[in-house]
């Protein structure tokens, strides 16, 4: 189905709900908005714009909803970036196709395997495989990773590797891995397209929901303080998220990338995007968020932190090779790295601690914990 008949299908469907939540027909979509305007928006504004004291208090509340749920407990995993390549074009991010200054590379599979097998951190639970869109890396690369590391390791395997066709979907499921991540990036489609986030937003929306419906547990995300980015269109983000099949989001402050079109834009405010994460924290209680390295550029010193006072749960420290880590080039290449100790000594700061289980194992017994109780009831 193309991007066009995906959208209409998808603003239909979204327009039924939204009607049937604020109780209007669908014919009314300007009343439905000025409803929306005078008890979402509105209220929605003062949280996204609240400091000090006020905004404390906040914050504490979201950090309050993570504790009642999941204890004083933080995900760690690692992530491992075997490819830059990426098809795609993103006016964001620095991998983009068309930055021809980035010097491209695919790491070696034996190399990976060792790294990973025999010297990873003893503190992860869990591995992220996360790449630029690069089917040829999926194949070569990924897929034989993942068979190598359920074999020789009781490592938790998520994948963050973009749109792909679904028979890799499959094989990747096949080879071993249980979470996906893939991030909507922004929910209003005029600004997706203007910024050419990958495909089209209805196509990636789909494509969520196909991995959902295969069994895949889906982490997704956003992006927040982008350029020309409205309140509106910001806290759109949050409702496309609560209508997703998924069990954990993201909410990433927006750094203006090298060699993109967006490279003179102002980085995307640190204080809103905490803000964010604390209304997403409070709207899903029982999601995984997790604190993203992209909080110590926006907030130099403290963002990270900031981020587990916030509510995040899942920290990620960084296993990419050194001799090809600065041309994982999502931002910027002088990247702040996440390492063991710098993770661990933030954990340890907000009175936090590790998680002994892995973010699978804790999917699958909320899965059997569901099936239980339908059971009984």
């Amino acid at each position: 189905m193309t991007c066009r008949l995906l959208g209409l299908a998808h603003r239909r469907k979204r327009k039924a709900q939204q009607a049937k939540r604020f109780g209007l027909p669908n014919g009314e979509p300007d009343l439905l908005l000025a409803r929306v305007m005078a008890n979402g928006f509105s209220k929605a504004a003062i949280h996204l714009n609240s400091r000090g004291l006020e905004q404390q208090r906040f914050h504490a509340r979201a950090a309050e909803a993570t504790r009642a749920r999941f204890g004083r407990r933080v995900f760690l995993r690692g992530v491992v970036e075997p490819s830059n390549f990426c098809r795609e074009n993103c006016h964001y991010c620095g991998m983009r196709r068309d930055n021809q200054s980035l010097d491209r590379y695919r790491a070696r599979l034996d190399e990976l395997s060792e790294l990973l097998i025999h010297h990873r951190p003893t503190s992860i639970t869990d591995l992220n495989i996360q790449t630029g869109e690069d089917p040829v890396a999926v194949r070569e690369t990924v897929i034989p990773l993942i068979r190598r590391l359920r074999d020789q390791t009781p490592l938790g395997i998520s994948v963050c590797l973009g749109t792909l066709k679904p028979e890799m979907y499959d094989e990747l499921q096949a080879a071993g891995a249980t979470i996906y991540i893939m991030k909507f990036e922004i929910a209003d489609a005029a600004l997706y397209r203007r910024l050419c986030a990958p495909g089209c937003l209805e196509e990636r929306l789909e494509h969520i929901r196909l991995l959902a419906s295969k069994g895949w547990k889906v982490s997704s995300g956003f992006i927040a303080g982008l350029p020309e980015q409205s309140m509106p269109e910001l806290l759109s983000n949050l409702e496309v998220a609560r209508e997703l099949p998924i069990v954990g989001c993201s909410v990433s402050p927006f750094i203006p990338g090298e060699a993109t079109p967006l490279h003179d834009a102002p980085t995307g405010d640190v204080e809103l995007t905490l803000n964010v994460m604390a209304m997403l924290r409070l709207m899903r209680p029982d999601w995984v968020i997790p604190a993203v390295s992209a909080l110590n550029l926006a907030g130099p010193g403290s963002g990270y932190q900031r981020g587990l006072r916030t509510g995040a749960n899942l920290v990620t420290m960084n296993l990419t090779p050194s001799g090809i880590r600065e041309d994982y080039l999502l931002y910027k290449r002088d990247r702040f790295i996440m390492t063991e100790e710098r993770i661990l000594s933030a954990i340890e700061a907000e009175k936090l601690i590790p998680s002994e289980q892995s973010l699978s194992d804790f999917y699958s017994g909320n899965e059997e914990k569901n099936v239980s109780a339908a059971a009984l009831a």
